[in-house]
């Protein structure tokens, strides 16, 4: 582009923009621009103030816009011819309509609104900046998208061409996209901060989040994008983030402090920025004290990331005015470091408070409330003292005094929090100071502290005591020492005496004893750590020394720290080694004083062993080592043993637990070394004692845990009595380690220590109160009872041996279950009684009557068995938590102890008396279910249980059938069948005698239920009672069988009964299962027959008439289901034993006493389960036989059944068609027996259901068999029953299963059908015969479409015979229809070996086809006589030119007769037979002599004789036709006659017999070629003007030449120049306005069929005029020619030929579109102003007719001329100027109407030429 192009481009304006005028393609957001063109303003403009007034129900705001950008006015407003200052009134307006839009930009309406303004305002073009501001927040949108397509962004210089790469493909704008133009371009940076400073000056925040979301995230990701933030990015965001600071919209603020702080990470600012920032933002939190948290960590931010030191005072004021600004910090400090902040803070807050401007609360706050860092502390300390000295310096006395009582509790509350940092910082000034005014400073900030005591001058030094106690010098440091035993050694600390007590126990110390403790820790310390000078004065005695020492070794096992003093393991090291050191010094007497049983030394030396730190375990072996020599020492075998093992203890702290228990157990082998047991025991004895600290006993009790025994528990059982009595109920005061100890003590009840608990009953009574002791002290730990529970292991209950004290310790254990409300104590009792090995007889005493127990009954269970007496009902909760223990119960011994009880308890519960308790039935189950428990224990295989076991009479089944009737409880009976199903295993005998109650009860409750449990109890019972009853049974006489056959029978029934009230889905499973257990090939045709039965009897009786079919169908549906649930031998199995059944039924009820088939009864058998005969009507037995014989149809056809039927099963197959046949027979007997009855229907309809079953039987059956059946059976005396044979074949042939040819050999059988019996027969039979004869010509066609091509001979046979039944006359005539078709299907097949038979077939085909009566009475015999010749004619079409003329002539007549879809389409077939498969030398002859036959009295019959020469001719090749051409030339001069010479005076019948003959003969002109074609078309063109040619060859050479010309198109052209002079001619004779009145009126035909006829000549002259002129390409339209036919083809429009309707037809359909392509094909403008002229001179002619039509023939002119016409117009004006007041009102409109559509062509007005 050039640069002018540029500069213009510039200075185009958006109004002159050409696509603001075009409506081809409009800019719209909701429409597609096509879519949108089609909508006018007024759609627009609703659609818009739509979106406005939904917009105003949200805000209100905007009805401001109402009066302006979507007022009425505005629809007319074109802002492109308004003036610069109107529109930049409107861009304002819109601009704050965007804005104020932006936020709503996704919602309906405002979509709405925006269309509206692109529409009217064009803002894509001429606001493109406010569009996008108000789109730009949702970039990652697709309506974003659809705005940026609508703008002009296309010049690479627009502002927003970075944009143009979204509109093509219509994406979203990518993030990363718009941040990097955000930082790269600083005018769109500027863009976007404007966009959010517009918008909140015209709305409140509520609405604007979107808007301060994108500012912040896009802001803030951009400078975090960019790799380095300039000069020119911060000036640019400073002023908006200088706005944001002072804005009072809480999002603005928020926005504002993400950027400042992304800032203040990216980049180090100026000094006075950062300065300047800080106080701004400081101003801001006191404005917006919401946002306080944001705001500081802002500042911290910024003050962490900038330089230090470079903030002012100025913020520190701001700062301090924060009221919440502790809080806010301390929240914050909870997350990040506040210390930038309180690095700032700190020093100009000190220095406040020291100067006395105020914030000392602030202060006392921060010191208080914040937690410092180290650095940050020890700077506070430093401040405070520096700032204190610098105020002192310059205050006069008077005010220090002031200054020291202000700022005393900061100082004191500083030093609480921060001592060490007071310290460090006092040391170091201290080391400065020099001056005494500097000293009197610095003693007068000590004594505002809390420890002035330590900052004390001592007498001999000028310092104070701490301080001399870390001077540099020694000498110094010695005397502080000094001073300070002297404080330690005074009066008021000896005071604190310590009794005679072998152990220092901290746990029974007061307070002040604890302190002075705590003093002598932590001097100890400081000594030890310090320097050697010597042992503490004070302890000067061994004995407390070392008591002292005893204390502090073992001290950090204690819990619970009453000195409040920590002893590091180093400290404990040394103090260890000090021990050792001491130890070495004493004299003998001493160390076996310290050796001795009451000295806590070695047990607190063993403590350190157990410690964790190897160096103390190092270290108390040293010291072990010390004593090793004090053989007097109880402890000396035991210190000999450890030190035995040292290097063991010292790499492993858990090794002493082993050692001990080693030393323990050589103890007790070796008789000689009692001296370990007895140290052992006094270890023990040392436990046990009350002034022992709790904390070193549990530590010694965990050395010694793997110790246990009668002896132990024996010595520690007064420590287990003492702190077991500290646990009453209202004052359980426990120390942690007594909690432990106490657990520690309780777990030396074990396996080994069990049997003193059957030696002493103390013991036992103790451990007894152990269960009962719910105390638990610390939540961490359990209750002291769950502990004592835990105790009772599998071994420990076996260890006691004695059966009393087991009974009482479950007696306990029950009682506390029973008592006890704390869930987890019944937890643990439950898995305490589920591992220990119990003997049932003690579970039985507790559920056994006091009289009948037999054992002593606890005091307990005295007072619960008189509680039921005096109640006088059974109480249950006690039994049924211990019936809920014995559920999961598997170590249970003699489990049959138990029956009897729970029997008992079982009896007790059906109790009139207790029937009213509702929790009975929760009980009832418990012991039912503890029963099957039983039985599983007693026989895990189900078998019978030994005599000697359990006897059969403790069962009492009855007591479990009569729970399950008198029960409603579903669960109850569950549980009940499910002991049942056990019992049958275990006492079959027992429970068979109650089998039906059982099942009775099943069927009418339990198999109502919807849950799986329900169906899961009824499965068990079946598979346990029911295999039960059928192995009872087995092996014994026939008699015993019958009988249980006929109670599964009973079963059955029951089941079926209740399966109408099972839910559905779970009917079949139950009955699949039902029968799996039975078996099936014994049971399932019972169940079966008695689902047969109820839906006869039941089911369809309750069902109305249209509900039955569907009842029927769901039910068969269902039993087919149940069948196939089995194998397939299991199905053919029970069919044969259904047919078996019913065969051994009677007719029917009445005849049942005289039926030979009928067994007399004697006692109840299955059959009379079934279907008792006598029990049912006569209807309730046809309904059972019909419904059983359907189903077997149905089951043998579904799918799911022939799926699974083997060809192993043929004996099987076998037998049911046996069985089939038999059954066949007997019902056929039937139906003979009952044909005159009223159920002969019924049987009728029972023979064809059991036929059903025949064939489908059959379509299983292995194909020799089936021919083997098919021969007998077509040889059966009943006529009906060869019938169903050879349907039985045709349905195996029709199913193209694999052939085999010995189904030939049925051809013999089936010919013998065909031939008709010469016996008397009455009507009914040869009706029957008739249709048998039918069948079995259709079974032979079947057999030859599927063996003729390969077994030709065997069918000539078939042929001859068919062929004498079509000769036949008298046959009847659907037999002769399946003959015919018998014949189609044999001689297509046998082709060749068919000839012979012609000379008979054909001629008889040809004689049923003339049968006219016949024909319209039968058309099944039309069509199969038909059929047979189409095949005949395929087949051999060579052999039938003898018939062919007959053939041809009986297709036309019946074609023309026929109405029926499928007999037109054969005969087309036919008909597409003779033209394609005979020759031309024998068709086209035998056309013609057919022509010449119907030509004259059969005409209708030549239309489907012409088609089938159309088609020859179509299927014709070229040399063919060339040899034929001059045959077939005169066959149509000929035809073409037939206007002339056979026309009768029906025009249309001789048009359409015409037509067919023109649309043959084009299809042979379309073959030739031109060479071959211009002698044909001249030839017809003589014969039309041959001499004596009347007007009827005309019309019909002119209807033919317009035929052609329009299949050749301009070919026609090359051959119509000779055509031009006798159509002129032709058109001036036809035209009667010529005619002169003398010329001789006579003619042949009368006046009104010649005008006829001449009006078709016109019609068919012009359209043959019209198509030359239309496809002339060659430019045929010389002037010569031209001018012949310009005028005979105007005068036209003159010639009123045939009155004023056709008159009307030929000008507008003919003429108009003749003359008017006339004008077209001559292409030449003077010959055109003839044409117009003549034309123009017509519209002068008197009739006004002619007038109107020549103004017609103007029009289409000048529409067909359109620009070309303009040279003709100026003389046209004239004559039309004239028209205009013309007489005729028609002419005048129609003038009117010229001149308009003429103006619309030209595309120019002429009202200016009038």
């Amino acid at each position: 582009m050039t640069s002018l192009a540029h500069q213009l481009k510039r200075l185009a304006l958006p109004q002159n923009d050409s696509n603001l005028l075009s409506r081809r393609v409009v800019a719209s957001v909701l429409f597609d621009p096509k879519d949108a063109a089609s909508m006018d303003r007024s759609t627009f403009y609703a659609l818009g103030c739509t979106g406005l007034e939904e917009l105003m129900g949200i805000d209100p705001a905007f009805s401001e816009f109402q009066e302006t950008l979507f007022s009425q006015a505005s629809l007319t407003l074109e802002r492109s011819v308004q003036t610069k200052e109107v529109n930049k009134k409107l861009d304002k307006s819109i601009s704050l309509f965007l804005t104020r839009l932006s936020p709503y930009f996704l919602l309906k309406p405002a979509l709405k609104c925006i269309e509206w303004l692109i529409h009217r305002f064009h803002i894509h073009l001429f606001n493109q900046d406010s569009l996008i501001a108000c789109v730009l927040p949702y970039h990652e949108t697709k309506v974003f998208v659809r705005v940026i397509q609508l703008l002009k962004i296309e010049d690479p210089t627009h502002k927003w061409h970075w944009l143009h790469g979204l509109q093509k493909p219509g994406v979203p704008l990518a993030r990363g996209t718009l941040l990097t133009h955000c930082y790269k371009d600083l005018g769109f940076m500027d863009f976007i901060c404007s966009l959010v400073t517009d918008s909140v000056k015209v709305r409140h925040s509520g609405w604007l989040r979107v808007i301060f979301s994108f500012y912040a995230s896009t802001i803030v990701s951009a400078l975090d994008a960019v790799e380095k933030i300039t000069n020119s990015i911060i000036a640019k965001l400073l002023p908006f983030v200088q706005l944001g600071l002072k804005s009072n919209l809480l999002d603005y603020v928020a926005a504002t402090y993400m950027i400042v702080c992304q800032m203040a990470v990216k980049v180090v600012m100026e000094a006075q920025l950062v300065d300047s920032l800080t106080v701004q933002l400081c101003k801001c939190l006191r404005r917006t004290p919401q946002l306080s948290r944001e705001g500081l960590s802002c500042i911290i931010i910024l003050l962490q990331n900038q330089k230090e030191g470079v903030v002012g005072p100025k913020a520190f004021g701001y700062l301090c005015a924060i009221p919440t600004l502790v809080s806010t910090l301390h929240c914050i400090a909870t997350v990040h470091d506040i210390s930038p902040l309180l690095r700032y803070l700190l020093p100009h807050l000190i220095h406040s408070v020291m100067a006395q401007d105020g914030y000392a609360g602030l202060l006392q706050s921060v010191f208080q409330d914040l937690q410092l860092s180290s650095n940050l502390e020890n700077t506070a300390a430093k401040l405070l003292l520096e700032e204190y000295v610098s105020c002192s310096s310059e205050l006069p006395s008077d005010r220090i005094s002031a200054l020291n009582q202000k700022i005393q509790s900061t100082v004191r509350q500083f030093e609480s929090r921060y001592p060490c940092a007071l310290d460090v910082a006092l040391e170091n000034h201290a080391k400065n100071v020099s001056s005494d005014h500097e000293k009197c400073v610095l003693h007068q900030f000590i004594s505002l502290t809390m420890s002035c005591g330590k900052y004390q001058i001592l007498p001999d030094s000028d310092t104070s005591l701490i301080l001399s106690l870390n001077h540099p010098l020694p000498s110094v440091r010695n005397m502080a020492v000094d001073y300070l035993k002297e404080i330690l050694t005074s009066e008021h600390l000896t005071r604190l005496c310590f009794s005679d007590e072998p152990w220092w126990n901290p746990e029974k110390m007061d307070a002040n004893t604890c302190c002075y403790l705590h003093l002598m820790f932590r001097l100890f310390d400081v000594v030890i750590s310090g320097a050697s000078q010597g042992p503490l004065v004070h302890l000067n005695e061994p004995i407390t020394l070392f008591k002292f020492l005893s204390l502090l070794w073992g001290y950090n096992s204690n819990l619970g720290d009453q000195l409040d003093c920590r002893v590091s393991a180093i400290l404990q090291t040394q103090a260890l080694y000090v021990g050792k050191a001491l130890l070495c010094s004493q004299p003998i007497k001493t160390l076996n004083v310290l050796a001795s049983g009451s000295s806590p030394v070695v047990p607190s030396l063993l403590m350190c062993l157990c410690s964790g730190v190897c160096e103390v375990r190092r270290a108390a072996i040293a010291l072990l080592h010390s004593l090793s020599g004090v053989v007097s020492s109880p402890y000396y075998p035991l210190v000999e043993n450890l030190l035995k093992s040292s290097e063991e203890i010292i790499a492993d702290p858990s090794y002493l637990s082993q050692a001990l228990s080693k030393v323990y157990e050589e103890g007790l082998i070796l008789k000689d070394k009692k001296k370990k047991l007895a140290s052992i025991e006094q270890l023990l004895q040392c436990v046990q004692l009350p002034c022992c600290p709790a904390y070193t006993c549990k530590t010694l009790l965990r050395a010694l845990q793997d110790i246990h025994g009668e002896p132990i528990l024996a010595v520690l059982l007064p420590a287990v009595e003492r702190l077991l009595e500290q646990c009453a109920p209202d004052s359980c005061t426990f120390l942690p380690d007594e909690a432990h100890l106490l657990q520690l003590l309780l777990s030396k009840f074990s396996e080994a220590s069990a049997p003193i608990l059957v030696k002493d009953p103390r013991c036992l009574e103790v451990f007894i109160r152990a269960l009962g002791t719910s105390a638990k002290p610390y939540p961490t730990m359990p209750s002291f009872q769950i502990i004592a529970l835990e105790q009772i292991t599998k071994p420990f209950f076996t260890a006691l041996g004695d059966e009393k004290i087991q009974q009482k310790i479950i007696s306990v254990l029950f009682d506390l279950l029973v008592g006890n409300k704390n869930p987890a104590c019944a937890q643990t009792i439950n898995s305490v009684f589920k591992v220990i090995a119990v003997d049932a007889e003690l579970v039985a005493n507790e559920l056994m009557p006091v009289d009948k127990q037999k054992v002593t009954a606890t005091v307990q269970q005295t007072r619960r068995s008189k509680m039921q007496t005096s109640s006088g009902r059974f109480e249950d909760l006690n039994f049924t938590l211990i019936l809920e223990l014995l559920q999961h119960k598997k170590k249970l011994r003699r489990a049959q102890c138990l029956v009897p009880a729970l029997f008992n308890l079982l009896s007790r519960c059906q109790e009139p008396a207790s029937a009213e308790q509702e929790n009975l039935e929760y009980t009832k189950q418990l012991i039912l279910s503890c029963l099957l428990n039983v039985c599983q224990k007693l026989s895990p295989d189900g078998g019978p249980i030994s005599k000697d076991v359990l006897e059969e009479d403790k069962f009492n089944v009855e007591l479990v059938v009569q729970c399950v009737r008198i029960s409603d409880m579903p669960q109850t009976h569950h549980n009940a069948l499910l002991l049942l199903g056990a019992l049958a295993g275990v006492f079959p005998e027992k429970v068979l005698h109650n089998i039906m109650p059982i099942f009775t009860f099943m069927g009418s409750n339990i198999m109502r239920l919807d849950d799986t449990y329900s169906f899961q109890v009824i499965n068990k019972t079946v598979q346990a009672v029911i295999p039960a009853l059928i192995k009872a049974n087995e092996g014994g006489s026939a008699q015993s069988e019958g009988h249980m056959e006929t109670v599964v029978s009973h079963i059955v029934h029951v089941f079926v009964d209740a399966l109408p009230h099972v839910p559905e889905h779970r009917r079949l499973p139950i009955l699949s299962q039902l029968m799996n257990t039975l078996g099936p090939s014994r049971f399932l045709w019972v169940l079966m027959l008695l689902l047969f039965k109820q839906h006869a009897t039941q089911t369809s009786v309750s069902a109305t008439g249209a509900e039955k079919e569907a009842v029927v169908e769901r039910d068969q549906e269902f039993w087919i289901s149940v069948c196939c649930e089995f194998e397939i031998k299991e199905q053919l199995t029970s069919m044969i034993r259904i047919l078996q059944y019913l065969m051994t039924l009677p007719q029917d009820r009445e005849e049942g006493k005289n039926c030979p088939l009928h067994a007399v009864k004697k006692e109840e058998t299955v059959s009379d389960v079934i279907f008792n005969v006598e029990a049912h009507s006569g209807k309730d037995l046809r309904h059972f036989k019909f419904l059983s014989v359907s189903f077997m149809a149905q089951l043998l056809g579904s799918d799911r059944f022939v799926g699974k039927v083997e060809s192993t099963l043929q004996a099987l197959q076998q037998n049911l068609l046996e069985e089939v046949l038999r059954y066949i027979h007997a019902v056929a007997r039937c139906v003979e027996d009952n044909a005159d009855k009223p159920t002969a229907k019924f049987w009728r309809a029972l023979l064809s259901k059991s036929y059903d079953i025949l064939d489908k039987v059959n379509a299983l059956l292995p194909m020799d068999s089936f021919i083997m059946v098919m021969r007998g059976l077509m040889g059966n005396q009943l006529a009906s029953v060869r019938r169903k044979a050879m349907e039985l074949l045709n349905n195996k042939l029709q199913q193209r299963t694999q052939w085999i040819t010995v189904l030939l050999e049925l051809i013999g059988v089936l010919l013998k059908i065909v031939g008709r019996s010469h016996g008397q027969v009455t009507a009914p039979e040869e009706e029957e015969l008739a249709i048998n004869r039918q069948t079995a010509l259709y079974s032979l066609k079947l057999l030859c479409r599927n063996f003729g091509s390969a077994h030709q001979e065997a069918f000539v046979p078939v042929l001859k015979k068919a062929v004498e039944l079509v000769a036949n006359k008298d046959e009847e005539k659907n037999v002769m229809g399946s003959a015919l078709l018998c014949v189609a299907e044999v001689t297509s097949t046998l082709k060749a070996l068919a000839i012979p038979q012609l000379h008979s077939l054909m001629p008889a085909v040809l004689d049923t086809l003339k049968e006219r009566k016949d024909l319209l009475n039968n058309e099944i015999y039309l069509l199969s006589a038909v059929t047979a010749l189409q095949r005949v004619s395929e087949t051999l079409p060579h052999f039938i030119s003898p018939y062919l003329e007959d053939t041809i002539s009986q297709v036309s007549i019946t074609k023309r007769l026929t109405s029926c879809p499928q007999l037109s389409v054969r005969l087309s077939s036919l008909s597409a037979t003779l033209a394609t498969k005979v020759p031309p030398r024998v068709l086209i002859p035998t056309i013609t002599k057919c022509y010449c036959t119907m030509v004259d009295a059969q005409q209708n019959r030549l239309g489907p004789l012409m088609i089938i020469l159309k088609e020859h001719i179509t299927r014709m090749e070229k040399d063919q036709l060339n040899n034929h051409q001059s045959e077939l030339t005169s066959f149509f001069l000929s035809a073409l006659d037939f206007r002339t010479q056979h026309c009768q005076g029906d025009l249309k019948k001789t048009g359409e017999i015409e037509g067919y003959v023109i649309d043959c003969l084009l299809v042979m002109v379309m073959k030739l070629s031109e060479v071959t074609f211009r002698p044909l078309f001249f030839k017809l063109f003589d014969w039309s003007k041959m001499d004596g040619a009347s007007k009827n060859r005309l019309l019909t050479y002119y209807r033919l030449a317009d035929s052609i010309a329009n299949k050749l198109k301009g070919l026609f052209v090359l051959f119509a120049g000779q055509l031009v002079k006798p159509i002129s001619e032709l058109l001036h004779q036809l035209n009667i306005s010529h005619t002169d009145d003398e010329e001789e009126e006579d003619s042949d035909d009368d006046d009104e069929d010649n005008v006829a006829k001449s009006s078709l000549l016109l019609q068919h002259v012009l359209d043959c005029l019209h198509k030359i002129f239309l496809y002339d390409t060659q430019r045929f339209l010389s002037k010569e020619r031209a001018d012949a036919l310009l005028g005979p083809l105007v005068d036209q429009l003159e010639n009123m030929l045939g009155g004023d309707e056709i008159y009307k037809t030929h000008i507008t359909k003919h003429l108009v579109p003749c003359i008017a392509q006339f004008a077209v094909a001559m292409g030449d403008d003077s010959q055109w102003k003839v044409l117009n002229y003549q034309i123009l001179l017509k519209t002068r002619h008197s009739s006004p007719k002619v007038r109107f039509s020549a103004l017609v023939m103007l029009l289409e002119l000048a529409s067909k001329l359109r620009e070309n016409y303009m040279v003709l117009l100026p003389e046209t004006i004239p004559f039309l100027a004239e028209l205009m007041e013309d007489e005729c009102e028609e002419v005048e409109q129609q003038v009117q109407k010229v001149i308009h559509e003429m103006e619309t062509i030209l595309g120019e007005p002429l009202q200016s030429y009038f």
